[in-house]
């Protein structure tokens, strides 16, 4: 259940941010769904994408279809807490003046991610249908586009100083 949970944290914090930024002077796009920046639009389809797969993907081990081991469990928990960090991060930068101090911090933290989703696939998922790895692709690509489209938005237009 816990896995479940970490993957709604950072789509469900992105919207209350969002909620919360409603009034902000800098946000005033957010009241103009034309003018939001295609790299939202990227975030929230992909999110949503990866979010339904991975919703997908635990229901199917919900349904013992395939079981999960300790470790395996283990390490998918430690990438997808990864996620709480980053969000911050994140966060962080995509309000600031000069988001660019914190791409350092986040690109360890992409690349912690990144080692633990690898390890994780290439040592528990080779036994995987093609349906179940299927789900995974979808989770693990839909959030990396997510995040490539707000580190975008974020350190390449600048994001709240647009």
């Amino acid at each position: 259940m816990k896995s479940l949970i970490a993957l709604f944290v950072p789509g469900v914090a992105f919207y209350i941010c969002l909620s919360l930024l409603w009034n902000h002077p800098q946000f005033t796009w957010l009241h103009d769904w034309g003018a939001y920046p295609w790299e939202f639009w990227g975030i929230s389809f992909c999110g949503i994408v990866a979010t339904i797969a991975g919703v997908i993907d635990w229901l199917y081990h919900r349904k013992k279809l395939r079981i999960v081991g300790e470790l395996e469990r283990k390490y998918e928990m430690l990438a997808l807490a990864g996620g709480v960090p980053l969000f911050i991060l994140m966060a962080v930068a995509s309000l600031i003046e000069k988001p660019t101090n914190f791409l350092i911090p986040v690109i360890i933290v992409v690349l912690y991610m990144t080692v633990l989703i690898c390890y994780d696939e290439f040592l528990f998922h080779r036994r995987c249908k093609p349906f179940e790895t299927t789900m995974h692709r979808l989770l693990v690509f839909g959030n990396g586009f997510a995040w490539l489209a707000w580190a975008h938005w974020c350190f390449v237009r600048g994001g709240a100083y647009v």
